[in-house]
């Protein structure tokens, strides 16, 4: 547990840094320079590699931490949209969490929304209103 803690701490401060211009213009910084000392070096093998090698730990890295941020936004978005659909009075409380949901069960949800939404566009057409809930 401490260890995903320290992680997760690491993970936020690392991918706030990271997004900034100023390490944008670093990591350009790095580029240019590796692009100006190809002839110093003669395009030789190990110039390319090296850059190579560097972009490709880089990389690597960094998907793990857009990974690890992506996931704790998701998770914050989904608890927060599970506080509204609480909140809301007549509001179906077998919406929250449906995240967890199996794929036909989420799939039975979809194809009622999708007939609740089809019923409303067909009273649009005929100049009534969309709003409301359709329940009694």
């Amino acid at each position: 547990m401490r260890n995903s803690v320290w992680y997760s701490r690491f993970a936020k401060v690392a991918a706030h840094y990271c997004g900034r211009p100023r390490v944008f213009s670093m990591a350009v910084a790095v580029i240019l320079i590796w692009v100006v000392t190809g002839p110093i070096f003669h395009f030789s093998d190990t110039w390319q590699l090296v850059i190579n090698t560097g972009t490709t730990i880089v990389t690597f890295l960094m998907v793990f931490l857009i990974q690890n941020t992506q996931n704790r936004d998701t998770e914050a978005i989904q608890l927060k949209l599970d506080e509204l659909i609480r909140a809301t009075k007549g509001a179906h409380n077998a919406l929250l969490d449906l995240e967890e949901l199996e794929e036909e069960n989420l799939d039975a949800f979809k194809m009622k929304y999708q007939a609740l939404a089809a019923a409303a566009r067909s009273e649009l057409i005929l100049g009534n209103k969309d709003t409301g809930t359709p329940e009694p």
